[in-house]
């Protein structure tokens, strides 16, 4: 079975509860034989497919049912939105009328607290009962259906043993208020469905949080655009119809529906969104714009080259749907955890069940015990342990411009103490900067931009895109570029070339050369500038513990003012093999390295680093080989990276400090018979609002 050979497809898979259902899922549907391979995306509830081309949608739907789960094609979802959403208001709800059920019966409960006897008691009870029954048919649905799945396919998962703690903790109850009996529990019972709801409710609005960073960017793409046809009418035409070829007019105000290249008129165009630069950017002919920039200030006409999910902006959507995915050693700890727990767990309440019965306790006593030990040992905590630290960093670092491609990234990069890094285009911007335009006298100034914004070379663009701001282009004709030796024109019946320079002094100095009539006029040097933090970002770096250095493929003379500048050492001349070389002996040495790189030459050094990032100007195979991209011009994200992803470690060891500790001490007390369904459901649902609200101080990490 070749990779050439498959077909990849995504699912939704709505009722995905903890990290034993990643297991599951991944685990069970290899195991049909026309699926190659499964991965989970637990921040999505989704599942990403490869299997064999003849396999039919139905055989493959009906692999996710054989494990208990309801699966759908993505875009095939039930009914209309998206069924995470749907699945999220359910919840509220449910949590909605358990807690003014709650309210109700605590209320009824407080009259038989205070010493209510007989029939007074009896009707109290009765009344809880009318309350609670029809709470817990309907709020406990979500736990209800989603045991009866499992069960139906001969599996478990966590909600068997909580709908059963429930179901016996009611009908415990309602054999007590039939015997007229001093106590029941249906405060219990429905206090449990309201600390169980609270804590999956907020598990999945966190959850919807993360999504929701990565649906409010796709939000920002345009939904459609007046398309010219060939007969030169106009139509509007919805995103997800465009289509490459098609041209787009796209109006001052108006945000780009799809990737293109600018035809016709001039504007500047507002990038904030997908650089974090608040500095707008000129585009004139022949520029590239993106899906969900703002057109500032004129109307454009754009060559459509990708859209709907082949644009930059999709892209940058799906490196966030695949953030928290990764498989780091916790994430594995976890996942065996869960796994043990449905058949541990059921072995210890019937365990506690037998030996209070073998106690002589009476079997309503020790039903009772064993509900307790079902409904306390819930691994909700260890299950949310992991993800809920790494969605909560994924999405604080994605709005400081740092793009998490794999939650595993984030236990690695807390690791590293070496950083490997690139000059050009790493350090540096990676696009030449002329230097002196400000000597040269504005007659002249009008002329390179005249003869500059008819090339797209890319020292005509650095020449154009700093002219344009500051002077107006000088009239001229009969434009004519040879590739290779620059572009001539005629002005006011004189020849003006732009170029190479005629003079063999430059050397090897990035430079072009304005010479009118044969005769230099104006010699423009220019410069790959440094990133504007790029040296406080290497002293955070050494005060984080950290060794930066070079590894660059360029002459040593290019990089010697760079390192000098930036204080480091730096190994030049290298080719892909030599950075492969450089990592594996410092790894072998016990480090552990860090690669940060954009060209193609860097994409093997990328992989082969025990981490990796990228700029948001790399290469797609520097991009590709990245665990992280930063955007924008600053390189500070690097440092801030870092940092968040050491305390997520530290985090991480905390939740699982705090799920391991809570199982220690309350397992052997509702054992021994000294908790009730009530504190148990409060005990179990606080443990995990204490990993939940312990993950969410990530938000401050970096402040």
């Amino acid at each position: 079975m070749t990779a050439a050979a498959l077909i990849e497809r995504d699912f939704a898979v709505p009722a995905m509860r903890c990290a034993g259902c990643i297991a599951k899922l991944e685990q069970g549907l290899v195991r049909d034989g026309r699926i190659a391979a499964a991965r989970v995306n637990f921040t999505e509830k989704r599942v990403h497919l490869s299997f064999l081309p003849d396999t039919d949608l139905p055989d493959l739907i009906g692999a996710f049912s054989t494990l208990g789960f309801e699966a759908y094609p993505i875009g095939d979802e039930p009914g209309e939105g998206d069924p995470e959403a749907e699945t999220s208001r359910e919840l509220l709800l449910a949590l909605g009328v358990a807690g003014f059920a709650m309210m109700n019966v605590m209320l009824l409960s407080v009259s038989v607290w205070s010493g209510a006897t007989g029939a007074t008691r009896d009707l109290f009870h009765w009344l809880s009962a009318a309350i609670t029954l029809p709470t817990v048919a309907f709020s406990g649905r979500p736990f209800f259906r989603s045991a009866w799945r499992a069960l139906r396919h001969g599996r478990t998962n966590m909600d068997v043993p909580i709908s059963i703690g429930v179901a016996l903790v009611c009908a415990i109850s309602l054999y007590e208020t039939a015997m007229s009996s001093a106590h029941a529990y249906f405060d219990g019972a429905v206090m449990l469905l309201f600390f169980l709801l609270c804590g999956r409710a907020l598990d999945s609005v966190m959850r919807d949080r993360a999504r929701g960073g990565v649906t409010q960017l796709l939000r920002n793409m345009g939904h459609g655009a007046m398309v010219v046809e060939a007969d030169g009418r106009s139509r509007w035409v919805d995103a997800a119809a465009l289509a490459p070829e098609m041209v787009m007019i796209v109006a001052a105000g108006e945000r780009l529906a799809a990737d293109g290249i600018v035809v016709g008129g001039a504007s500047r165009i507002d990038l904030s969104l997908l650089t974090g630069e608040s500095a707008p950017q000129a585009v004139h002919a022949d520029a590239r714009v993106h899906a969900g920039t703002l057109n500032l200030d004129a109307p454009i006409r754009v060559r459509v080259t990708a859209a709907g999910p082949d644009t930059a902006l999709a892209d940058i959507a799906r490196l966030m749907g695949e953030a928290a995915q990764g498989k780091s050693r916790y994430v594995r700890f976890a996942d065996r955890a869960a796994r043990l727990y449905a058949p541990a767990v059921h072995l210890l309440a019937l365990t506690a069940f037998a030996g209070w019965m073998i106690a002589g306790a009476g079997w309503h006593h020790s039903l009772l015990i064993a509900a307790a030990v079902l409904i306390i040992t819930c691994p909700c905590a260890l299950g949310l342990a992991v993800p809920a630290s790494q969605i909560v960093a994924a999405g604080e670092l994605m709005r400081r411009g740092v793009l998490i491609k794999d939650g595993s990234a984030l236990e690695r990069l807390s690791e590293v103490d070496h950083v490997f890094v690139d000059k050009t285009g790493t350090l540096t911007l990676g696009r030449p900067e002329p230097i002196g335009l400000d000597a040269i006298d504005a007659d002249t100034r009008a002329l390179i931009l005249a003869l500059a914004q008819a090339s797209r070379h890319p020292l005509s663009d650095a020449l154009t895109r700093n002219l344009q701001p500051e002077v107006r282009a000088a009239e001229v004709d009969a434009i004519r570029e040879t590739p290779g030796f620059g572009i001539e024109a005629r002005w006011r019946g004189r020849t003006v070339t732009l170029g190479r320079p005629q003079r063999g002094e430059l050397g090897d100095a990035l430079a072009t050369e304005l010479a009118i009539d044969g005769t230099p006029v104006a010699t423009i040097r220019f410069a790959d500038r440094l990133r504007p933090d790029a040296r406080a970002t290497i002293d955070a770096l050494r005060d984080a513990g950290i060794a930066p250095m070079i590894l660059s493929g360029d002459r040593a003379e290019a990089v010697a003012p760079v390192a000098r500048e930036l204080g480091l050492t730096a190994q030049t001349g290298m080719s892909p093999q030599d950075k492969l070389a450089a990592i594996a002996r410092r790894s072998a040495q016990g480090h552990k390295v860090l690669m940060i790189g954009d060209g193609l030459n860097d994409g093997p050094a990328l992989a082969a680093g025990h981490a990796s990032m990228a700029p948001g100007s790399a290469s797609d195979v520097g991009k590709n080989a990245a665990d992280c991209i930063f955007l924008g011009d600053r390189m500070m994200p690097v440092v801030e990276a870092i940092r968040m992803a050491r305390r997520t470690q530290r985090t991480v060891k905390q939740n699982f400090a705090i799920a391991i500790c809570y199982n220690i001490i309350a397992v052997p007390l509702a054992f021994m018979g000294l908790v009730t369904p009530l504190v148990a459901a409060i005990a179990m649902s606080g443990s995990s609002l204490i990993v939940v609200g312990n993950a969410l101080r990530l938000k401050r990490a970096l402040r």
